[in-house]
């Protein structure tokens, strides 16, 4: 996986966004990998809007191959958000739409389920970014954990997000119940 380092505001063009601003985008990671890295960075001259960008990562092997994979619950723009992959599942793409009267995006997540697999050991990031109006990067801390979902609080002042992460672990063996 490529490293990042901090970014300048001279650097941050060439980061490879998967929008530009005020633009819609769909962002799918390849079948079998997940979610591992996410960036944005921040515009108030360009509608309060963000560039974003991702990164995927295969799967650990025990984990198998992902059964099923859907579009979750989606939110509203300027709204406050919480959403988890229903059935277990994990973060594999997003979608995001801008709207020019919030100045804001709703947002949604594509799960993948593996098998009967069930999360465990499960966190919330800190605050990303730490401030509003900043750059934001996530980048999964451990191998072994896994996005989950986020939660994601809303300012009208100052037309932006702040996300914190739900990262998990999931079980090695099958498990026949719902662990949310």
């Amino acid at each position: 996986m490529r490293k990042f380092s901090c970014l300048t505001p001279y650097d941050h063009y060439d980061m490879g966004w998967v929008n530009s601003y005020r633009q819609g985008f769909n962002f799918q990671c390849p079948h079998g990998e997940v979610l591992v890295a996410i960036r944005s960075y921040f515009s108030e001259q360009e509608g309060s809007d963000r560039l974003w960008s991702f990164e995927c990562q295969s799967t650990p092997e025990g984990l198998g191959e992902p059964s099923d994979c859907w579009w979750d619950d989606i939110n509203r723009a300027g709204m406050e958000w919480t959403s988890t992959c229903t059935r277990n599942g994990l973060v594999a793409g997003v979608q995001s739409k801008y709207f020019e009267s919030v100045l804001d995006r709703e947002w949604q997540f594509y799960c993948c389920y593996y098998k009967r697999r069930c999360p465990y050991s499960c966190m919330k990031t800190t605050d990303v970014p730490e401030h509003y109006r900043e750059e934001g990067e996530l980048v999964v801390p451990n191998y072994g954990y896994f996005i989950r979902g986020a939660q994601t609080t809303f300012s009208g002042v100052l037309r932006d997000r702040q996300w914190k992460y739900i990262l998990c672990r999931m079980t090695d063996f099958d498990c026949d119940f719902e662990n949310l």
